[in-house]
């Protein structure tokens, strides 16, 4: 199986479309749905079946999928060990995180390392799915996870603190929340499910069963900025919300506690510029210095 071929299949595979699959590695439809049909005419095997849905595949395709993620895996593999022993403070490096966490101090430290490493090219992804440090789509993530895979190196940033906040004209015309009383009267504005499921039961500890929701977002300084329009009560990290003087704390002895994480796969941990990386996201958080 040629791994050209392999890993566009892959791309079909886990898109479930030609379009999706190009999108993903950034090349045309036409040369994904040529190199389809050449590895479907080399194993003389139909891999997908054509739906309205989208490609599903085959039972011969299920088993290639398995095979041809094996491939992928070694070729990651060989990928993070040439990696791991490049001394060159140059090149690109791949870091992930959330929004918040990148105003806060992420992009802070991409700024120090510019100033020390200049050859080092970055890629900042932001976004609050996990991406997957073991597929290479990431070099460095900084998280509020900790992962569980044991090819992954994780170091504990900071431990966070998040409370309930609203606006003052919020409060003036709607009243404080009473403990207790499930938020009822009240609007709130919560992370989708997929992002925070904990959101759709409770704020901070305090149930939300008697709350109406405002709006759903997906990202942290979204939010926040829903917050601040005076959508609702929201559950936001201490540190952005405090200084903001349009936000006014509600039940400061009600906190949330997360954990922040650097992680990396241990394959790159020799990097040279991974390291110098992941050592200026050491450096900038708050509170933090190098070991």
């Amino acid at each position: 199986m040629d791994w050209d071929n392999a890993r566009i299949f892959l791309g079909i595979y886990r898109a479930g479309t030609l379009r999706g699959a190009a999108a993903q590695l950034d090349i045309d439809q036409a040369t994904v749905g040529r190199r389809l049909a050449a590895m479907e005419k080399s194993l003389n095997a139909r891999l997908f079946l054509r739906t309205p849905a989208g490609y599903v595949a085959t039972p011969a395709g299920e088993t290639a999928a398995r095979s041809a993620e094996l491939m992928e895996e070694a070729a990651h593999r060989l990928q993070r060990e040439m990696q791991g022993i490049d001394n060159r403070l140059s090149g690109t490096v791949r870091v992930t995180t959330t929004d918040t966490m990148a105003v806060h101090f992420v992009m802070n430290a991409m700024a120090l390392l510019h100033e020390r490493h200049p050859e080092i090219q970055v890629a900042l992804s932001i976004g609050t799915q996990l991406t997957s440090l073991t597929r290479r789509e990431a070099d460095l993530a900084v998280r509020t996870a900790r992962p569980s895979s044991p090819d992954l190196i994780s170091r504990h940033l900071a431990r966070r603190t998040a409370g309930l906040y609203a606006t003052a004209d919020y409060l003036k015309q709607r009243g404080m929340p009473v403990p207790g009383s499930g938020f009822e009267g009240h609007d709130i504005v919560v992370y989708e499910a997929a992002v925070a499921p904990r959101h759709s039961e409770k704020l901070a500890g305090e149930p939300v069963h008697n709350a109406r929701v405002a709006m759903t977002v997906n990202t942290g300084l979204m939010l926040l900025l829903a917050a601040k329009s005076g959508l609702g009560i929201a559950e936001l990290p201490t540190h952005l919300a405090d200084p903001d003087p349009n936000l006014q704390r509600i039940w400061p002895e009600r906190e949330h506690h997360y954990d922040t994480w650097l992680v990396m796969h241990g394959d790159l941990n020799r990097s040279a510029r991974v390291r110098a990386v992941a050592d200026a996201i050491v450096e900038s958080v708050p509170g933090m210095s190098p070991e």
